[in-house]
């Protein structure tokens, strides 16, 4: 698969002599993993797993209709977790890099505290605590909040990477025409940041649909939620969790590919510029 220029920027190209490491080292792992998954195989229908009856349920048009709901559940967590964290990233981005100290540190505490506790800590926190209190939220926010409070943190720190890799000439140069702070960032920087940084942040968004199976806790009628439901009510354990997984990594895939075409598209237009 060719380079896009960043990484042709950021790695050395193979030499003949590595090139043919990488070819026997790709043949050998990918044998491996062949071998691998025919044991697999093998294993599975010596204990009868592709057994009809444990098939039987996705020929029913109900099975496919509970999983699509589950499936268009963990898009609309997803999608909302994605765009909120979107935003909150970029409150924290500035917090982190703010000239006035206090904000600093507390920006700073709250993005390496949250990026160092577990998402599942947060979801079980917004399902029991508030409640304590009177507050009754939707199975809906208690996943959405928890889920975009830690994308969130992660996006604050990418941003401030993207900031700083736009060249400090970019900022001196507007600050030389007389431009505040804030025109700087969001006439200069910020568009330049962004242009930088948008496939990273696609990329997160696996993250956030990984993290959205621990709707489980609370019920929530994502995906991984209605596939437990079905397994529940038959006893198709194994099938139903490999279809489930296969879903997962499709639409991971093809964020992943859409991510690396937005970077071709980026470096594209930074050449052009």
């Amino acid at each position: 698969m060719a380079m896009t220029p960043t990484e042709a920027a950021l790695f050395e190209a193979a030499g003949p002599h590595a090139r043919r490491r990488i070819l026997i080292g790709t043949i050998a792992t990918s044998l491996v993993f062949a071998a691998l998954v025919v044991w697999l195989l093998m294993r599975l229908d010596a204990n009868g797993q592709f057994d009809p009856q444990y098939w039987d349920l996705f020929a029913s048009v109900n099975t496919w209709k509970f999983l699509g709901a589950g499936f268009i559940g963990t898009i609309r967590a997803s999608l909302s977790a994605g765009v909120i964290a979107l935003v909150g990233g970029l409150v924290l981005m500035f917090g982190r890099i703010s000239g006035i100290a206090p904000v600093r540190w507390l920006a700073t505490a709250v993005i390496e505290f949250v990026r160092g506790t577990p998402t599942l800590l947060f979801i079980y926190f917004f399902f029991l605590v508030p409640s304590q209190f009177g507050i009754h939220m939707s199975t809906y926010w208690m996943v959405v909040i928890p889920v975009s409070f830690y994308a969130s943190a992660v996006l604050a720190e990418v941003y401030r990477a993207g900031v700083q890799a736009v060249p400090a000439g970019q900022r001196e140069a507007a600050e030389s025409l007389g431009l505040g702070r804030w025109q700087v960032y969001s006439s200069v920087i910020l568009p330049q940041m962004f242009r930088i940084i948008v496939p990273t942040m696609v990329t997160q968004l696996v993250v956030v649909v990984k993290d959205t199976t621990f709707g489980y806790v609370v019920t929530y009628p994502e995906m991984m939620q209605n596939a437990k439901v079905i397994v529940a009510n038959s006893t198709s354990m194994l099938p139903v969790y490999l279809v489930v997984a296969l879903i997962y990594i499709l639409v991971n895939y093809a964020i992943s590919r859409f991510a690396r075409w937005l970077s071709s598209r980026s470096d594209v237009k930074i050449l052009a510029a």
